[in-house]
């Protein structure tokens, strides 16, 4: 009998000699997996082993391996020291250990808990483990977090990296000292920035002098950084700059929970509203005095309005670049008023740039609501949208009919297992044979599933587009007139426009629209 021995560690072991060896609790399960291997007379195939890894990461590239390996049948026998060394997630042990486990004559074996899969009596045990294992996930996951928010509100750095201008300090976790090199830098983008100069000027003028932008920085450093480094990830952009003009950390104060988990099985983030931001003053050394904050952030919000009567543009952070996708800046010139690229001529190898007149882009804007509207303000389109609206019901009906044979067929194979469950109970069928049986039954009903989700979908997208083809003609109807656009119009119909460069030959500026309707 060939055997695959699975080690797992979660948390670095101290006494790592370096980064290369294993850790010590690592080479004590191989000693005893392997002790248990050579008594029972197996032959071991591989020593699979994952250090530094969750019982809940599924992308473990040893366990991944194994899995594989498993498949192939490369071995008879997965041995672990406790069946949480192999997944602490319920799922996984329905999947492998009581599903395709035995499907390829694969024994599980753990010596601790004694789980083992050719024991049948101990199924029940297998199963409350996984579920143990499962609420420690969970329970691991909220102390974690519970740990994480009480750091934060107590002022401590959470994070990877230290934000440009500090380091992490080396005598105390969790608190940042000045980076004296990179805070000289800071100091000068908001000196330059009081003085007058524009962020897409800061930028140009930190290109030119050569001085690396973060990311780059701290890669020439050697000190970790999130963004992969490409050429044009070494310059300073104009988001750079506005980002590190309004960081409340370089004035002392701690903000932290920007983002939060989707869940405890997933590393995905969401947002965090602004309000539940944790915020801590005086946290750390300032690398900004509150003089030069206070004269920086005053000067930012009388930009961030660019009329003289104080209104807000009428197209503000909805036009785009078409060539680098940042978003194009209100500027003035001849008492008319201008968009253009953020980014043009931060350096030498910054993007071309967008430039168009405010008034062309209100005319041009303003043209195409008015076809819109025509169009469906028009009788005869009116009635092949009646016609088009015709078929979508039908199509929707048709997709119910659909639905609701997958749902009987689902509810067939739900029947069908617990039927088989029940003959194996009674002594009908072998353990064996229902898991034989069985198995196409869970196949069959995971397929329905996925086609009635899909199905559920098309039916709601199909019922989302009748509702917006009746209401287009009353959204749209208030516009025929429209002589001028304000600021509110615009948020109400666009989601963004995108911008691009004057054709030499034709004069024509390319624009594209992205309604929200």
């Amino acid at each position: 009998m060939k055997v695959a021995i699975y080690c797992r560690l979660s948390e670095e072991d101290k006494n790592k000699l370096s980064k290369e060896d294993d850790s010590e609790s690592i080479q004590n399960q191989k000693s005893i997996l392997i002790e248990y291997a050579v008594q029972k007379g197996w032959e071991i195939y591989n020593i699979y082993s994952d250090d530094d890894y969750t019982g809940s990461d599924r992308n473990r590239p040893a366990f991944n391996q194994l899995l594989k390996d498993a498949e192939r049948h490369k071995f008879d026998i997965v041995l672990c020291k406790t069946q949480s060394r192999f997944t602490r997630e319920l799922e996984i042990v329905e999947k492998y250990i009581h599903g395709l486990f035995p499907i390829w004559n694969i024994r599980f074996v753990s010596i601790v808990d004694n789980a083992d899969t050719e024991n049948k009596g101990n199924k029940k045990a297998r199963q409350i483990n996984g579920l143990i294992n499962e609420w420690y996930l969970e329970d691991m996951s909220e102390n974690i977090k519970s740990v994480l928010t009480n750091k934060r509100r107590n002022g401590v750095h959470i994070g990877a990296f230290a934000l440009y201008g500090y380091k992490k300090d080396p005598n105390q976790k969790g608190h940042l000292i000045i980076d004296e090199e990179s805070a000289q830098v800071v100091r000068e983008v908001f000196t330059l920035f009081s003085q007058g100069m524009g962020k897409s000027a800061i930028a140009r003028y930190l290109n030119e002098k050569g001085i690396p932008n973060p990311t780059e920085y701290k890669r020439l450093h050697g000190l970790r950084y999130k963004q992969p480094v490409t050429k044009q990830s070494t310059l300073w952009r104009y988001f750079a700059v506005a980002d590190m003009l309004m960081n409340e950390i370089y004035i002392g104060n701690m903000v932290q929970g920007k983002y939060g988990s989707v869940s405890y099985k997933s590393k995905k983030n969401k947002p965090i509203p602004k309000e539940q931001w944790i915020r801590v003053e005086g946290t750390h050394e300032p690398i900004i005095d509150m003089n030069l904050w206070n004269t920086v952030q005053q000067m930012i919000k009388q930009k961030a309005k660019p009329f003289s009567n104080g209104e807000i543009g009428i197209f503000a952070k909805k036009v785009r670049c078409m060539n680098c996708g940042y978003v194009m800046r209100s500027t003035k010139a001849h008492d008319r008023r201008y968009l253009k690229c953020s980014t043009k001529n931060a350096c030498k190898d910054a993007c071309i740039g967008s430039f168009i007149s405010v008034a062309v882009l209100e005319e041009y804007v303003l043209s195409e609501l008015k076809k819109i509207t025509e169009k469906y303000l028009d009788m005869e389109e009116l009635e092949k949208n009646v016609v088009f609206n015709q078929k979508l019901d039908e199509k929707k009906q048709n997709l119910k009919v659909q639905l609701k044979e997958y749902q009987a067929k689902m509810i067939n194979c739900s029947t069908g297992i617990k039927t088989l469950y029940l003959d194996k109970v009674k002594g009908i069928i072998t353990e064996d044979d229902f898991i034989e049986l069985s198995a196409d039954l869970h196949k069959d009903k995971s397929t329905y599933e996925n086609l009635i989700n899909e199905l559920s979908l098309q039916i709601a997208a199909i019922e989302q587009k009748q509702i917006n083809t009746a209401s287009k003609k009353e959204q749209l109807e208030q516009y025929l007139s429209l002589e001028h656009l304000t600021h509110d119009i615009v948020n109400q119909l666009i989601d963004y426009i995108t911008v691009g460069n004057r054709d030499p030959e034709t004069k024509e500026i390319p624009i594209k629209i992205n309604w929200k309707f």
